[in-house]
């Protein structure tokens, strides 16, 4: 069996990943091994999550986890925390770091503004997900004026109470359904304000841009990322939506036999939060299984960088 590998150009690390990953290593390097602890995975991804432990970080659920609160260093993840959140870390004296990716911070601004206008809040995105729960956890207003939805069917079941009413969506989601969404919802609210499309960020956006023409040409597209990495289970949606077999991995370890039987040409792309040693970690690995060649597809990507927190 022999077949060909076309790899996305536009793939992995984002600049928010990049950012939270420096200040957790910056954080590392100041305050020393075992007195940093991380509120939930820093990104989503079990590999980042495994190194960072390994250099002696601690990753925990809750503020009450961290022992001795008053001489340690919290670190907010990419995905942001609610204003509770915060309180609680001042009230316990942490030493609070936060590495909210800024286009999150945008949105939770967008809440505090809209809770201090006395505005109703559609939020579109995945119930329960780290970064919908810090975004609901930043309106102040009455928690029957905060509404999560996801699908047109959300839509049609939802019941404004006001006509003062705004939407912001989720920097994960899927660009085509999520469009979906946002015109079903302007339809039934033609008042409702919110940005022209969606909040979805720009890294998503471009890769999910960047495997749709994967999926185009191939017979079966990996995409490299951690279960519950939002932004990973897109791609492995977008490129089944094109009407190719697609599997979302975490390495080169969850590759089986039956996935390459009868493919000619193998996509690979890598989620926001994926370092680029998984994706060459697959590409070893299918070159043992039969791979003879590896080209680059789609545009080039375009390179970011934000700013670390001025505390760190």
């Amino acid at each position: 069996m022999s077949f060909k590998i076309l790899l996305a150009e536009t793939r992995g690390f984002c600049a928010g990943v990049e950012r939270a990953i420096a200040v957790v290593n910056k954080a590392l390097e100041k305050f020393g091994a075992h007195q940093v602890y991380v509120l939930h995975e820093v990104v989503h991804n079990k590999h980042v999550v495994a190194e960072l432990a390994e250099r002696g970080a601690h990753f925990v659920e809750s503020l009450d986890e961290i022992p001795d609160p008053e001489s340690k260093v919290v670190i907010f993840s990419a995905h942001g925390v609610g204003l509770e959140t915060i309180k609680k870390a001042q009230d316990l004296k942490l030493h609070i770091i936060d590495a909210t990716c800024p286009l999150v911070s945008r949105i939770h601004a967008k809440m505090a503004k809209a809770a201090a206008a006395h505005k109703e809040v559609v939020i579109i995105g995945h119930e329960g997900h780290q970064e919908v729960l810090g975004t609901v956890g930043q309106f102040t207003g009455p928690a029957d004026l905060v509404h999560v939805i996801l699908s047109v069917d959300d839509v049609q079941k939802l019941e404004l109470k006001t006509q003062n009413a705004i939407f912001a969506t989720q920097t994960t989601l899927s660009i085509d359904e999520t469009a979906k969404t946002v015109a079903a919802l302007k339809a039934k609210y033609p008042f409702i304000e919110g940005p022209r499309n969606d909040d979805t960020c720009f890294a998503t956006q471009h890769r999910q841009a960047a495997v749709k023409l994967l999926a185009q040409a191939c017979d079966l597209v990996l995409v490299a990322g951690s279960a519950n990495s939002s932004n990973s289970r897109r791609l492995s949606e977008v490129a089944e939506k094109e009407g190719t077999r697609s599997y979302l991995i975490d390495d080169y370890t969850c590759i089986t036999k039956e996935m390459l039987e009868g493919v000619q040409t193998v996509g690979i792309t890598a989620g926001a939060s994926v370092p680029e040693r998984i994706v060459t970690g697959i590409i070893d690995f299918l070159k043992t299984q039969g791979a003879t060649s590896v080209e680059g597809i789609g545009p080039q990507p375009k390179h970011r960088q934000f700013p670390l927190p001025d505390n760190i």
